[in-house]
């Protein structure tokens, strides 16, 4: 770690480098309290430019730090002692102005960042607040609103709309050093800016505050810190700067010890090192450079668009033409959907269409260096599209099944050169949701694996390792999940009361919205195909209602009714009518014991699940419930949230 001090002229240029994100340890910060008493005492300097080495600014605290007592130099003092510096400081940021990053840069007296680059106060998602005057001087800069958007959600935005914001003086074309050097020579040509603190707070009626708490807390789904730090904008604008620095470090302290911040916090560094698993940190993946994509329907499209934002070319296969041309309607409708929503440009989206190529010949697979079949979950449509992929394919090209349920062993018996075989379970729609199961069979080759995690890492996806079981770790809790949302149902509590219950508990979508959502007919055809083949699967709530064609939102009616299309369903008589014979009079739990007991029923088959070996560790668990399956991070997931972790 370093903190240099040179000169370019009358601007004194200071330089950060602590690897690999500039982080704000105790070290850093001694470095720059100590610059700022040198540069003071520097009668030849006018002006000190903050810039960073590497491949960011700063980019927030230490992660080493967290959960431990913070040593002085504290981040407030510091950012105090720049902002008091008798020459004004420049930040030049580049890369990410994150957290206690974006704090630093808001002592400074101007900001400068170049167009690439992100600023953000991403507190609230580790279950604090800002800690440094972020609650206190960014309202003071930018408005409350903006500032209240910025805090609460935790989303940074880019240099540009910084710019519009306030947030940031200037944007910055070429080289950055010299670009803020320019922009600082000019600035000691003009009156300087009063320091942030000494700014006036905006002011707004209770009105407003009222809206926005309302607005914080739908957004929040349970979570206390936007709340918290929603609070300490409020605070900033009724108490003077002192005290209003005081409520947010006072604030910030109690939340660093909290429960949401404990659950958030782990799931930050499971994820920070999900995409490379310690067992495969000496193992180099395969490289990618073609990827073909059996099955052009909702999941194969979605395999394929997601591919196509990561840069790989294409190659999607079905069994005619007519289904190609389905195929390639449906990847396009993506990227239609995409532009309307203004993710992409057009451009971007014809630039990506334009790399994929549809083809009912699988011998144009012959060069691929990864395939990922698609299709029908059937066993035997599945062995025969791996039949053809074992004849055309090279020996080392790696073959990919995204089965839900059914065994890859199965799958690939008799398919030559196993070791190169894996299992790649997308979550629908794949071009949105982040779970990747990675689902090794015995021969899978460490290399083969490594390439799995490598992909889901291009791919922006969460990869969780999964042992073979029915429906692997996601489906096989969801199944129990559901079978428990029914007995609860069997036992005398409403379909609505008990979607109600999840809802408050911070998810999306209760169990029998997410059904009809998803449709009903799926998870039935599964377990009609188990009972195909001799199995004893008892009738579900659901299969009664399939079998009376509720089917969900599609047939205008499953566990609810939706009239003209409405997509929030309305208790059906029809469903009272259908169920009544297997429902009790039993006494309705409330809100909060339907919760305990569903997630308790979550966390137990997840115990179940690594006590079989099927997850490593009860985290993946975690991970794959808050990314697939909308369980609310801020809870840490079911696991964590039931004591099991």
């Amino acid at each position: 770690m370093s903190v240099t001090i040179t000169r370019e002229g009358e601007i004194a240029l200071v330089t950060v480098d602590n690897p690999p994100v500039n982080a704000l340890g105790q070290a850093l910060r001694q470095g720059l309290w100590d610059a700022v008493s040198t540069l003071d005492a520097d009668d030849k300097v006018k002006a000190v430019v903050l810039i960073c080495a590497g491949r960011t600014f700063i980019a927030g605290a230490d992660v080493r730090e967290f959960g431990q007592t913070p040593q002085p130099p504290h981040l407030p003092d510091l950012v105090t002692k720049i902002e008091a510096a008798q020459k004004p400081w420049v930040a030049a940021i580049h890369g990410s102005a994150l957290g206690g990053g974006l704090e630093v840069a808001l002592g400074c007296r101007f900001r400068v960042a170049v167009e690439n680059a992100s600023l953000g106060l991403p507190e609230v998602t580790l279950g604090v607040i800002p800690g440094a005057s972020g609650t206190v001087r960014t309202p003071r800069l930018i408005g409350l609103e903006k500032a209240i958007a910025m805090i609460t959600s935790g989303k940074p935005v880019r240099a540009k709309q910084a710019l519009t914001d306030g947030l940031v003086d200037a944007v910055i074309e070429g080289d950055l050093k010299d670009g803020t050097l320019a922009f600082a020579r000019n600035a000691l040509q003009q009156p300087l800016p009063q320091p942030i603190s000494f700014r006036p707070a905006p002011q707004a009626d209770e009105t407003f505050w009222q809206a926005q708490q309302e607005s914080v807390r739908k957004a929040a789904r349970g979570a206390s810190a936007p709340l918290m730090a929603l609070e300490s904008v409020r605070h900033s604008t009724i108490l003077p700067f002192d005290e209003a620095m005081a409520f947010e470090r006072q604030t910030f302290l109690e939340r660093r010890d909290s429960r949401e911040a404990a659950a958030l916090r782990r799931i930050f560094f499971a994820e920070r090192g999900a995409t490379r698993p310690a067992t495969l940190q000496d193992v180099t993946p395969v490289t990618l450079k073609t990827i073909g994509v059996i099955g052009g329907g909702t999941m194969g499209a979605g395999i394929a668009a997601a591919l196509r934002e990561a840069g790989y070319p294409v190659i999607l296969t079905e069994q005619d033409e007519t289904a190609v041309e389905r195929g390639l309607a449906n990847i396009r409708k993506i990227f239609d959907d995409s532009v309307k929503r203004g993710r992409q440009s057009e451009a971007q989206a014809q630039e990506r269409f334009a790399g994929v190529t549809g083809t009912c010949n699988y011998a144009d697979l012959a060069d691929a260096d990864l395939v990922i079949e698609a299709v029908f979950e059937e066993i035997s449509v599945k062995r025969a599209v791996f039949e053809k992929l074992g004849q055309v394919c090279r020996p080392d090209a790696i073959l990919a099944t995204n089965t839900s349920y059914i065994d890859p062993r199965a799958i690939a018996e008799g398919l030559p050169h196993p070791e190169r075989f894996i299992g790649l379970h997308f979550f629908s729609p794949a071009h949105i949701m982040k779970l990747l199961e990675i689902v090794p069979v015995p021969e899978t080759s460490d290399a083969v694996l490594a390439t799995g995690f490598s992909l889901a890492a291009k791919l922006k996806k969460m990869p969780v390792r999964a042992g073979i079981c029915e429906g692997f770790i996601g489906n096989r809790i969801l199944k129990r999940y559901r079978a428990a949302a029914e007995d609860l149902l069997r036992k005398g509590n409403n379909i609505a009361d008990i979607d109600a219950a999840m809802r408050s508990y911070g998810l999306a979508m209760g169990p029998f919205e997410a059904q009809d959502l998803g449709g009903l007919d799926i998870a039935y055809l599964q377990r009609e195909g188990a009972r195909a083949t001799g199995q004893v699967i008892p009738q579900t709530l659901g299969d009664i209602l399939v079998e009376a064609g509720r089917k969900g939102q599609k047939t205008a009616g499953g566990w609810y009714d939706y009239a003209d299309g409405n997509r929030k369903g309305q208790p059906s008589a029809a469903v009272t009518a259908l169920l009544k014979p297997h429902v009790t009079n039993g006494s309705p739990m409330s809100a909060t014991e339907i919760a305990e007991a569903l997630v308790g029923e979550i966390a137990a088959e997840g115990q179940a699940i690594l006590d079989e070996g099927i997850a490593t560790d009860a985290v993946d668990i975690d991970l794959v419930k808050i990314h697939g399956y909308g369980f609310p991070r801020w809870r840490g997931g079911p696991m964590f949230a039931s004591g099991r972790a």
